[in-house]
């Protein structure tokens, strides 16, 4: 049975995508190395806050109908560079118990595993669906910092619950809030403020992202705030010199109970539409790794849909808060022209349907980045198919297997597997030129 401690994947509680197929090894593998990741390892690989994806990584090739030794190379290959965990501190677990001396410790990775523990401890007496309730989703003071420190480092923290959630993993939720509460609070200048700000727009229709991001594209002063210089440029660039305006446009969107469903999905249409289309026609084509996180995000948000313990205000509060984010993102990296058309007429190096591009992303060896992605865009090829004769649907269903194939392309081509930042010339200086591949 899976605890707040232990990991146990079981076979007929499956994600809300996975291939069907998948046997009892895979999972008591995947369930194995999961554990050994969750005793033994830090939430950072070093002290510069780089994360840990092991989890992220075998989950979803498990997900992928990966074979068991699939799973034990992909465990093998990240291993290595993976800091140790060491062990908790009773007495500040204990001192956590306090909502005073608990804030005390945020932002503090060394306190890693001292949140881990306390958060094992809180599911394991209270269940998994409280304790996220309490500390995520109760507009306390506490929950709001904890729910803006998890869309810091680029959704890594949300993307980790998220995890936990659809695979019904406490341990992993519990590393998701552990994660949550090592992370900076800077997001919290943005996110809050905008939600405050799109109360002024309720009386009115939301925008729609894709009409968005055009204007965000349009936005010369937007356009200069973030800086190549800059060591994080959606805090530094975006959150830092361009708040007011990334808060108007954040602002025109919101979510009304009955579009829960349709805007999960356009929300997902919307990320992958911008970055798959991120594209320099001379250049080889390449995925922004930034962008890239707002689409391998995107799956959860189906699994959030589902569990009734999570009220419908919190559904749509985090769906909110999810575009508003992609948005800012967007922007961050410089608001590239978006060229879907460049997708559109790439011939595939390796022609196949949906098996043989998810074969491929199973087995594919790196840290677990593109497997993700694939992951992400085949159930977003599922959520988005009803939508596609929308207008604010640009991606439509043809769209989504050559998007994937130009991924695994891109990445099976070698080093660098993706361009950093795609609206910025200097990102592009070391992508060879596609009459060059």
């Amino acid at each position: 049975m899976a605890t707040g401690s232990t990991i146990r994947l079981t076979r007929g509680e499956w994600p809300v995508y996975y291939r069907p197929g998948i046997i009892e090894e895979s999972a008591q593998k995947a369930s194995g190395l999961l554990q050994t990741n969750h005793d033994n390892y830090h939430i950072f690989f070093n002290p510069e806050g780089f994360h840990n994806h092991i989890a992220h990584h075998l989950l979803t090739i498990y997900a992928l109908r990966a074979g068991a030794g699939d799973i034990q190379k992909a465990y093998e290959v990240n291993k290595g560079y993976q800091r140790e965990q060491g062990p908790s501190d009773h007495d500040v677990v204990s001192e956590m118990r306090d909502p005073a001396t608990f804030s005390s410790y945020l932002g503090r990775q060394e306190h890693y595993a001292n949140f881990l523990q306390f958060f094992r401890s809180e599911i394991d007496s209270n269940g998994w669906q409280n304790v996220v309730n309490k500390y995520i989703f109760a507009r306390t003071d506490r929950a709001d910092d904890l729910l803006c420190r998890a869309f810091a480092g680029f959704l890594h923290p949300l993307i980790h619950l998220g995890f936990g959630i659809e695979f019904k993993q406490p341990a992993v939720i519990a590393e998701a809030l552990a994660q949550a509460a090592v992370h900076g609070p800077y997001m919290s200048k943005f996110l809050l403020p905008a939600e405050a700000a799109a109360q002024k727009h309720t009386d009115k229709p939301s925008r729609n992202i894709v009409e968005l991001l055009d204007e965000i594209h349009a936005d010369e002063g937007l356009l200069a705030a973030p800086k190549w210089s800059d060591g994080n440029k959606l805090r530094d660039g975006i959150i830092g010199r361009g708040a007011d305006q990334m808060i108007n446009y954040a602002s025109q969107f919101h979510v009304e109970p009955d579009e829960l469903e349709r805007k999960t999905a356009e929300m997902t249409n919307a990320a992958v539409y911008y970055t798959a289309g991120s594209q320099r026609p001379d250049k080889k084509i390449m995925y922004d790794f930034y962008y890239m996180h707002c689409v391998n995000c995107s799956v959860f948000f189906s699994a959030f849909l589902q569990q009734p313990w999570l009220g419908t205000g919190n559904k749509i509060r985090l769906l909110e808060w999810k575009v508003r984010n992609d948005l800012a993102m967007y922007a961050s990296r410089k608001s590239p022209e978006i060229r879907l058309d460049e997708i559109r007429k790439n011939k595939p190096n390796k022609p196949s349907g949906w098996d043989g591009v998810e074969d491929r992303a199973a087995t594919f060896e790196d840290d677990g980045h593109t497997s993700k992605l694939i992951r992400a865009l085949a159930h977003g090829a599922q959520i988005c198919k009803p939508y596609e004769d929308s207008s604010e649907f640009r991606v439509k269903s043809s769209d989504w297997l050559p998007i994937a194939h130009t991924v695994l392309d891109s990445v099976e081509a070698g080093e660098p597997h993706w361009v950093r930042s795609a609206g910025f010339d200097e990102a592009w200086e070391k992508i060879p030129a596609r009459a060059q591949l």
